[in-house]
């Protein structure tokens, strides 16, 4: 695989993103492609490393700086408490709309790189992005882990025409027990998305180095949204 940065052109201005390739010889004909949707860090190293991941699985990935309207190339860790203030207020000053605009963006940049399909996956900030990436964007395929704020746009969801996957932890100290149970019981029922619910993970589970890293669950959770993404993306 390799990665290189690229850039992105949407409808409000142009902005970068990380893109990962499958090595060279791993198979015939054209890869799906797939979004990776940052954290509230930026296209960190974390980030990278799961588009390297993805590209290694056989898919074409890009991260796209979504934090570029406020301040382009953040790139930032959860190890000190100077960028974690940084993340917050990134997060506080971000428009969630926006940011479903910069990834469709990023899916037609993405797509002709692709056999056609591309699919979307992201985390914390980007878990929630997934969720309105699959309201309203064209993307055929998106997964969302431990998403904040989905309680709050659950009449997005009527805009659901292709198959979405929330992974949800159980003691996630960002997302309540009742805004849990709120994006269950409002996405009860509909047949394009399937939830996943992890009862002892905190937030950021899946994230390798973070304080709440669980090597099994998030084994276990990558496994269920490469399935998915195998499913959907072929």
């Amino acid at each position: 695989m390799s990665g290189e940065t690229i850039t992105i052109k949407g409808p409000d201005g142009s902005f970068s993103g990380y893109l990962s390739r499958p090595a060279s010889g791993t198979g015939p004909g054209p890869k799906a492609g797939i979004v990776v949707i940052q954290e509230i860090f930026g296209v960190n190293k974390v980030m990278r490393d799961l588009c390297d991941w993805l590209a290694g699985e056989g898919y074409v990935a890009l991260c796209p700086d979504l934090f570029w309207r406020i301040e382009p190339g953040i790139d930032i860790t959860d190890k000190t408490e100077a960028e974690w203030k940084k993340a917050f207020d990134l997060f506080g000053k971000f428009d969630v709309d926006k940011g479903v605009t910069d990834i469709q963006a990023t899916i037609a940049t993405l797509r002709p790189m692709t056999s056609g399909k591309v699919g979307a996956v992201g985390y914390c900030l980007g878990g929630q992005l997934a969720y309105l990436t699959a309201c309203h964007t064209d993307s055929d395929a998106s997964a969302g882990y431990y998403g904040v704020n989905i309680q709050n746009r659950l009449g997005d969801a009527k805009g659901i025409k292709a198959p979405l996957m929330l992974h949800i932890a159980g003691k996630d100290e960002f997302v309540p027990p009742e805004a849990q149970e709120a994006v269950v019981a409002g996405l009860h029922g509909n047949p394009h998305v399937t939830i996943h619910r992890y009862p002892e993970m905190d937030h950021a589970f899946a994230r390798p180095g973070g304080a709440h890293y669980d090597k099994a669950t998030a084994d276990e959770a990558n496994d269920r949204t490469l399935k998915f993404f195998q499913r959907h993306l072929a």
